[in-house]
């Protein structure tokens, strides 16, 4: 009973998370604009994954799928 009660506090405590808008801490500033940027780059952009980081998914062999050719290399084994 006291694993139950201990296990739906650390649930209740894990749920309670802030949903606040992101800041440095006091006294920080946020890390300098990488090579070649032209501004340092706000929370919310470090934030999002770049399509090179997260690529889209792609379903072209489901779409386009065609038989195999035989290939005259794969022979059974000689006994």
């Amino acid at each position: 009973m006291k694993r139950l009660i201990a296990l739906c506090l650390v649930f209740a405590l894990t749920a309670c998370g802030a949903a606040r808008d992101l800041k440095p801490a006091p006294g920080e500033a946020l890390p300098v604009a990488p090579y070649g940027a032209a501004s340092t780059p706000a929370p919310s952009q470090l934030l999002t994954a770049s399509s090179q980081a997260r690529p889209s998914r792609s379903d072209e062999l489901l779409t386009s799928s065609e038989e195999r050719q035989g290939n005259e290399f794969d022979l059974p084994p000689a006994n």
